[in-house]
Parts: C-alpha cells; structure tokens; sequence
C-alpha cells in the first residue's frame, strides 16, 4: 500500500505558475521550490515495518527445570528508519518555462514530474505574454537600465502624452505588418481572414520579438508606464524598445521595471507568491491547469497545417517579405531584431 508521501509524489506532475520577485534570481526559484517539496515530502517517512522477535522468559520458581520458554512479539524494524536508509526522496526536477531576468518580475511557469517536456512546447508555440513596462524620460544607460551606467541626460519638456501615443501607433503598425510577413499565410485566401479576424495570426518557426499590442497606460513625466503584448520577446528586447521610444521622442529613456502578467494562459493572479511556495499549494495549482496542460499536449495543430498549405505560395511569401522590409525600414523590428534572437541568459 502506497504511503502518504508516495501519494504525494505522484500528484506532483503538471504545470504551475509563480510569481518571481525582482532582483532574485530565476535559478532561486526554482531551487527554493525543489527544498520545499523536498523537505515536506520527507517530513511524512512511511511506517516502519514489524518484525518477530523471540524474547525468553525466566523460568520463576521452576528454577530448578531445564525448560526454555520463549514468547514472540513484534517490535518495528529498524532497518528502514530515515536516520539508517536516508531520506525517502533526494531529488525532485522542477523545470522552467520562459526566463526572467533577475531585473524582472511577473509569472514564470514551471513544470513538475513528466510534464517537463511541454515546458520546451510551450516556449517554442508562439504564446503570446503580456508585460507591464515602467520608463523615465531625460537619461541612457549602457544597459538600458536605470541602474546601469549613465551616458547621457537629455530634456523632454516637449514629450506629451499624445506624441507619445503616436509614436507607440506607428512601431506597433510596423509589427502588425511583419507579423503578417513571418505567419507565411496567404493574405488572398479566406484562411488567413478567419485567422486574422480571430486574432489566430502568429509567426510561423523562428522569428524576431513581434509586438502585437503597444499602448500606454499612465503618463507622468519623466515616468510612463507601457502595456505590451508580444511574442519571441526577450527582456532586454523590452527594455531596448524604452530605449527606442525616447529616440523617437528626440529624448532619452531608460526602464525601470519589468513585469510579464501573462505567460500565454498562466496569468498573474494564477501565480503562487513567495509564501504559496508549499507542496498543498503547488498541488492545487497543478491540478487547477489540468486541462490547460492537455490543450498544451495538443498544440501546434495550426502550425503544421500553415506550413503544409503554404508550400505552394512560395511566390507570395518572397513579395510579402520585400514589402514589409520596404515598410518597416526604421522601425523598431529592423533595428532591434539582430541582438534579440538569442534567448537571454542571465
């Protein structure tokens, strides 16, 4: 019969999200996790087992006869205590989803037992992941960084909330058109309408960061706060696009935060804080993203059906790429993209 931290273990297997804290690093996390479970997995050892013992008995006032007696009994074995054996568990695999920097903040997915697998699944199908991006007008850094090294200060008096939307329409028009580019669908065919209209458009194998929303959501000079949507992003990507907005502000800007709200369906309420980082919590969880982690087993049934329909309107796709390259010539997809396509590690 199994014990109850058997029980236990086996109930650890799925995907579950948490909220890492700025400035720690994601290899804390997870290590903090595998401790956890560790040590409450092996705070329940199971019972020892019995064993027959024969003990003998004195004679009392036959002391004299020659007779032994013998009187069995079950006393537990030691042989399987945790102080002999050792801890039941040493080792449980926790694996991570997209990284965040240490910089960063927000829902960082995480998978426990066979379901580390889809955690490479869920980074390569193109999910989309919300963040919450927080800048300051009037100085660079040589990291983009507010905590990096300054470079320069520079004035924005005339930065307005209304120029500032501008330019966030006009980088957000150039992503809208490449994300049109690296989905490598047939715009003349009704397909590519029904995925458009469904918001279904996503790029198709390896591409650069693509933004599919851009909007501001608080303006307080020198601080302003971004709401983005992307895909294939990286952080330094992200603090590289404040950058870019202060140039086209013909200012200066560097970001002070980074927070990712969604991670493709695990979102930021979702998300285990620092004190939930216990094996009940992590169990919920698991079991509350059940299903997502079915429909995470399934995907990709769009992407291949993409590739296979798209074979024959190799044509289209090489006047596609030249007119968004034509369009998008200095925006921020061209510039930004060379440094982005590696995966940060930091």
């Amino acid at each position: 019969m199994s014990t109850q931290a058997v029980r236990l273990f086996r109930k650890l297997d799925g995907l579950f999200a948490v909220y890492k804290p700025q400035g720690v690093h994601w290899k804390l996390v997870r290590d903090t996790i595998e401790s956890n479970l560790l040590k409450e997995l092996n705070s329940c050892p199971p019972p020892p087992r019995l064993a027959v013992q024969f003990q003998l008995l004195s004679s009392g006032e036959n002391s004299s006869s020659t007779d032994l007696t013998l009187s069995p009994s079950m006393v537990p074995s030691l042989a399987d205590h945790p102080q002999v054996t050792g801890p039941q568990f040493r080792k449980v695999h926790v694996g991570i989803g997209h990284r965040l920097d240490a910089f960063s903040s927000g829902v960082l997915v995480l998978g426990l037992g066979k379901t580390n697998g889809l955690l490479e699944r869920l980074c390569k199908s193109h999910v989309t992941r919300d963040y919450t991006l927080e800048g300051e007008f009037g100085k660079a850094t040589d990291n983009f960084c507010h905590t990096g090294r300054v470079v320069e200060r520079t004035t924005y008096d005339h930065v307005t909330q209304d120029k500032l939307e501008r330019v966030l329409a006009m980088i957000q028009g150039a992503n809208q058109k490449a994300l049109i580019m690296y989905s490598q669908v047939d715009l003349q065919t009704q397909e590519a309408y029904e995925l458009a209209l469904k918001g279904l458009l996503y790029p198709h194998g390896k591409s650069p960061p693509v933004l599919t929303g851009l909007r501001c959501i608080h303006f307080k000079p020198p601080h302003f706060t971004l709401e983005v949507q992307c895909v294939n992003e990286t952080q330094k990507y992200l603090r590289k696009l404040i950058h870019e907005v202060g140039l086209e502000l013909r200012t200066t800007a560097v970001c002070s935060g980074v927070r990712r709200a969604r991670d493709g369906p695990f979102k930021v309420e979702n998300a285990l804080t620092r004190q939930q980082w216990t094996t009940d919590n992590i169990t919920q969880a698991i079991a509350q993203f059940r299903s997502t982690t079915r429909k995470i087993r399934k995907s990709g049934i769009y992407r291949q059906t993409a590739a296979i329909s798209n074979t024959s309107i190799q044509e289209h796709k090489i006047k596609g790429h030249d007119d968004a390259q034509n369009f998008s010539g200095g925006t921020m997809v061209d510039r930004v993209s060379p440094e982005t396509r590696d995966e940060e590690r930091t």
